[in-house]
Parts: C-alpha cells; structure tokens; sequence
C-alpha cells in the first residue's frame, strides 16, 4: 500500500510508511499523545514584559498539543531542498577492535561515576576491580570471545564497542544466512541498576518497529547467565564519527554543513514522534546514536530507551545533551525534544563548553557566527533547549514542522537564484497581494487548525459583512481558539479594536502559550497605531513559530512603522528570498524602506524584482514610473522619464490615473529639454525629446484627461491646460 502522506513516495510496511516513517493513516492529526506532566512556574507577567514562550502562571500543567500536522515527506535526506552526501555501507570486520579495550580515560564506575581503572606510577591500570570510593565491581574486559555460540544461533566475531551499557559484538546469525547482528549486553553483571535496565529493555523494545530505529530481533542468554540483545546491524557512520573524519582532513573542529545538519535531525525527529506515540522515550540522543547508511539514517543504541510513566529505572543520559529538570523531575517529552536541540548545535559549530560552561544554555548570538547569520535557526535552538519544559516545542512533530521552515530559509539564504518555489504554510493563509498597501488586514491570516472541535461549524460561516460575520460567530455551540480568533477578526473588520483586544485577552488567559492569542493582539496594536506593542507582539509569535514566514512579514512591517528599519530590512529579505508567495509584500516593503532613506537606486532594484507573473507586477511598475518620474533636475533625468514612461505601459492604473502620470512626465520631460536641450533619439511617453514632440504630446493627455473629468471645472482647467501647451502654428 503507498504511503498517504502528501508528496511521499514510500510503501506503508508493517503499518508504517518505510520513507517517511509515519503510520499508515488518513492524517497524523488523529493521533494522540502522551501529557506533559511538567508545571509551570509561579508569578504573574503581562503581555509585552516577557515573550511568549515564557512559563506563565496558568494554576495548570500546560497540555502536549501540536501546532500542526507534518509537512510533505520525500524519500531523500535534504528533503528535496539539500543534498547531503550519501554513506556507504562498510564491510563490519573492518570495524572491530583489536585488540577490544577501554580507553582509561573512558573508564568510570557505573553507580558513583569515579575514575577506575588509571595508570598508577607508570604501572598500566587494571581492567578489572573495585570502586575506590563505593566498592561497586568493574569490569571492562569482554565477556565473549571470537567463535562464541550464544542463543545456539549467534557465532560472535569480535568486539564492535564499548558504551554505557557494556560492550557491542558483532556476530552471525546462523540460522538467518549468516547475516550480520549485534549483540549488546551488560557492562557489568553485578551491577544492579544496569541488570534493571536490561530487563526493561525486554519489556518493551520488542514492540518498537520503525524503518528509521534500529531493528530488535531477539533476546538470548549466554552461557555465563549473563542476558544480550540481538539486534539489527547497522553499517554506515554515526554523525559523530562523521564529525571526527572531517577534523581529521582539515586537522581543526570543522562542522557539518548547516543544510545538511538539520536535514539530518528533520529526517530522524519521526522516529521520536513514533516512540513517543507508543509512550516511550528515547533520553539518550546524541551525534553518536543516528547512523547514516547511505541515504538513509538509523536510530541505534535503544539502551536508555524507557516509558513515559516510568518513575523507578535509572535513567540514562549524556552531560550536555540531558535536559536540566531530568535530574529532580524525570524524563518526559519535552526533555526529548531538548537532547535532539543540542544535537544539532553540537553538528553546526564548535560548541566549546557544552559540557561545562554552556551545560545548559547557549552563547549569544553574536558570538556564534552561524547563529548571526540564521536568525531563524537559532530562535529554534532557544526554543527547542527552553530552560522550563513548558517552553519547549510540545511534540516531535510539531518541532519538525518548524525545522522545515528553518530549512527552507536557509537553503534560500545560500541560493543566488530567484526564487519560485512557494510552500503553503498550515498555520497561515498566503498573504494578501495588495500592492505598496500592507495593513493588519493584508498580513496572512491565522488558518483555521483542522482539529478544533469547531472547524466544520466554522467553514459554515458564509456571511461576508463583519456585523452579520460577528452575529453568526456569536452562536457558536461552543467558544474554541478557532471560534474566537474568527470573532477577532470580525470585530476588527468592524472597527471593534476593544473588543478585538478582549478576545485576545481571553484567548491568552485560558492558555498562556496560545501564540494565536499574541498574534491577535498584534494586529490591534497596528491597527490601533501602536507600533512598540505590535512588534512585541510579532517577535514573540516569531520566537514561536520560528519556521513561520508570516510572523516575519508582520514583524517587517511593524518595525518599519515602528522606525526599526534595520530589522524591518532584514525581516523583509529573509521572506523575499525564501517563498514566492511572500515575495510581492516583500519587495514592495523593501522598496519602502529604501525610498524613505533616499536610495532610490535600491527601491527601484526592489520594484524590479517582483516578477511578472504576479498579481503585484502591475502595481511594481506603477510605483517604479511614480519614482522615475519625480525629476530631480540632474542631467540623467530624462533616462529616467523615458523609463517611465515605458513603465507606464505595464502599469496597473485606471484611465484616469494613467492618464494623469503621463502629464507628470510628459511635463518634466518638457522642463528638462527646456533646460538642457533636445535628445530627438529618446523617447518619451510615446513623444520624442524635442520641445514640440513634447508639447503636443503634453496638449494630447490634457485633453485625453478633460475627457475623463467627472467635475466641470477640472474639465475647463484642464483645457485651458492643453490650449496653452499646444505648438502655435502660421496658417
């Protein structure tokens, strides 16, 4: 059966799509999640002190929830927007140890984390002894030895490695064609909470199949008591590895390619999703457990792998990677989603101090170059690794849904071509193309989410005057986020800001991390004029949705109302670069920016960048003949009024508005010929550059525009106009 996904090519196996990972079902949507058990923080903060996303007072936990459904899936890592270089399998003998030892550097007892086994006064140190300080008994030797039949079935090779969990064999399945397995088994049989985790693993990772997690086949007992896992064996490369060859080549930390960093982590993030539907978790992720076999990544390493509820087994995790409140609160979903964060800042720069100074947090902006130059990805990281779980992004799904957009942008910043791709956004319409006018009411507007109980109601509601709109929303049989913020919009339709502000008020009051109810409150603030709120607003439902163009727009435009004009420019050109759909509200407001600061050379670059297939094309040509025809008296004014008036021809005006530009240019060009000399070579809004072309051409459009008057008056000023322009002749 295919896969159902949009634009996924898979093949569902064994109920579960063997591309994009996810369930064989109509939408992802329909299924449910485990609950964050995570409070927040007590105290109060109004709207615009802190931004949204800050741990609120609400007197409940905040519930697991999704922004959205998955976006469309492809067969290639990258996404289709990247391409990352693919992994040969590798021949697994050339990847075992010989001889199998443990670095004394690596070796720590299992329980109190001391130092065990070091050198002492030149002597080597022992692989096999006692805790210093707890007395727990290590042993860091390998329990099976090459030629080892364990299960009756699986003939050990060597020794692939050593974890936290003991030492990795690879071995041959004898009664499956010799293919290659890995055993994992304990790192020290005497140690009680390792030998609890071993057996929680046999509870539930039989019940973990997943095209991007490694496959569990069996559980077997060797000779000696001792209990192993048989697994699938994975032959590419983990990222950390990758991330060691290449210091290897260029002798100094190199990072992986920030496009091919993130397709990594948006290609492996519906394994979690996957774990997490089931009520597991995953605690351990880091660079080393996702292996890249050649276009394809694997979850590996299940060790630490525990459930949602469970409240009694060690829990295993990697300083740097573990989520702060692990330690006194547990493991949740929030605290997945924060390891698979500093995941990727670990791929994409050389994080110094991840481990110590930064354990918990991440440099400033302005000191992480990749940071600077992404704005998006790093409001991601900052939200994906929030101090208070309630924060962070609530579902795997929901992290990769924004991911994507990061992705889009990023990849979009690296292009020189224009762009012409245009992805539709689940949480937002397409912006409105209206031209140079960009009011609340043309920024995109917030999509009606598909799981609100009111939905289908909603799509009922037909009535287009915002009185009528307002009565009908007024009875619906239950007051949803979807129901309010079309009653916000409505209101402000009517011109009823209060009330529009008090909805918005009440949406954040029943949940503090609603951005939906931020975003409302934004488009009051503009309408009513008050630029510091608006752009509070947007940058908080930015900080979000940092995936999401139109919060940018929105931001873009209340900064350059606000006289942030830096930023209004740099929002503007991440949404002109990045979507089609956002390019015509884009240009036309860097154009606004660069006619206000007088570079008008920039504004008509950005007039000319709307392409012609969009609905704005004729306003774009409009707005370049409006600025080429203000003369400036130089001597290259009359390029630029030949300019216009070719633009005049592309233009989107009315009769009388076109009419009118051509009197405006028409009489410049006539004052510079006056003042400069003729040019008969160049052409004019139709006329060529001597005086009487000119004139008579300038007699014409009076005439063309007495014609179009409405007023009586006009109509004889107008005359008189072009009695006065014509050419006098001797008959």
């Amino acid at each position: 059966m295919k896969c159902a996904q949009p634009g996924c090519t898979g093949t569902i196996v064994d109920g579960y799509c063997d591309v994009c990972g996810l369930a064989a079902v109509a939408s992802s949507s329909a299924r449910t999640e485990a609950p964050s058990t995570v409070t927040g923080r007590s105290g109060t903060t109004r709207l615009g002190q802190v931004p949204l996303g800050s741990a609120r007072s609400t007197g409940a936990s905040r519930p697991t929830r999704r922004l959205t459904t998955t976006g469309t899936q492809t067969s290639r890592l990258g996404a289709g927007l990247t391409q990352v270089p693919s992994v040969p399998v590798t021949d697994p003998r050339q990847a075992l140890l010989d001889p199998p030892t443990v670095p004394e550097d690596k070796r720590f007892c299992s329980v109190c984390g001391a130092q065990v086994g070091r050198s002492r006064e030149g002597a080597p140190g022992r692989s096999k002894g006692f805790c210093p300080k707890c007395r727990t008994p290590f042993d860091f030797d390998p329990k099976l030895q090459p030629g080892a039949l364990v299960g009756g079935q699986y003939e050990v090779v060597g020794c692939l490695a050593h974890g936290g969990m003991g030492w990795i064999y690879l071995a041959n399945d004898r009664n499956v064609n010799d293919r290659w397995v890995v055993l994992k088994g304990l790192l020290n049989t005497g140690d009680p909470d390792a030998a609890r985790a071993a057996v929680a693993e046999k509870q539930f990772l039989a019940e973990v199949e997943h095209p991007l997690i490694v496959e569990i086949y069996n559980f077997v007992t060797a000779p000696d008591g001792a209990s192993y896992i048989v697994m699938e064996y994975v032959g590419g490369r983990s990222l950390n590895v990758i991330l060691k060859d290449r210091m290897k080549v260029t002798g100094r930390f190199s990072p992986i390619p920030v496009d091919q960093a993130i397709a990594y982590i948006v290609e492996i993030l519906p394994a979690f999703a996957y774990l997490h539907l089931l009520g597991l978790l995953y605690c351990d992720f880091k660079p080393a457990n996702i292996i890249q076999v050649g276009d394809g990544l694997k979850l590996i390493d299940l060790g630490g792998v525990r459930r949602v509820d469970d409240d009694q087994s060690p829990i295993y995790g990697t300083v740097g990677f573990q989520a702060p409140e692990v330690a006194k609160e547990g493991t949740s979903i929030a605290s997945d989603i924060y390891t698979v964060a500093r995941t990727l800042a670990v791929l994409i720069f050389e994080f110094k101090g991840y481990q110590s100074t930064f354990e918990t947090s991440l440099p400033a902006a302005t000191d992480v170059p990749v940071f600077a130059q992404h704005d998006s990805l790093y409001r991601w990281l900052l939200k994906g690794t929030a101090a208070q779980p309630e924060d962070r992004f609530q579902s795997a799904d929901e992290m990769r849904d924004q991911l994507m957009g990061v992705l889009r942008e990023v990849t979009a910043a690296a292009s020189a071509a224009a762009v012409t791709r245009s992805t539709p956004s689940r949480l937002f319409d397409t912006p409105a193309v209206a031209g140079d006018r960009l009011d609340w009411d043309d920024l995109p507007t917030v999509s009606v989410d598909q799981s609100d109980p009111m939905a289908s109601w909603l799509a009922s509601v037909t009535a287009d005057d915002p009185a009528d709109r307002l009565r009908a929303l007024a009875s619906a049989p239950e007051q949803t986020v979807g129901v309010a913020m079309a009653t916000g919009y409505a209101a402000m339709a009517a011109g009823q800001l209060q009330q529009a502000s008090a909805i918005s008020d009440s949406i954040l009051g029943n949940d503090p991390w609603e951005w939906r109810g931020v975003w409302l409150h934004g488009l009051v603030s503009m309408a009513a004029g008050d630029h510091s709120a608006a752009i509070s607003s947007f940058n908080s439902v930015y900080g979000q949705l940092p995936g999401e163009l139109a919060p940018k727009l929105a931001l873009a435009r209340a900064c350059e109302l606000g006289g942030e004009a830096d930023v209004a420019q740099q929002m503007y050109t991440q949404c002109a670069r990045t979507d089609a759909a956002y390019v015509a509200p884009a240009q036309f407001g860097l154009a606004r920016l660069a006619a206000a600061a007088g570079r008008r050379d920039d504004a008509l670059a950005a007039y000319d960048h709307i392409p012609a297939t969009s609905r704005a094309y004729g306003e774009a040509r409009r707005q370049r003949a409006l600025l080429l025809a203000s003369s400036d008296g130089s001597v290259d004014t009359l390029d630029d009024l030949a300019a216009a008036g070719h633009e005049l021809d592309q233009a989107a005006l009315d009769p009388v508005g076109r009419t009118a530009l051509r009197i405006e240019i028409l009489a410049s060009a006539l004052a510079h010929v006056r003042n400069h000399g003729a040019a008969p070579q160049m052409i004019v809004a139709g006329s060529p550059a001597t005086e009487p072309s000119l004139r008579s051409g300038l007699e014409r459009a009076y005439r063309d525009a007495a014609r179009l008057a409405d007023d009586a008056d006009e109509r004889i000023r107008l005359v008189d106009s072009a009695n006065d322009i014509r050419v006098r002749t001797l008959t």
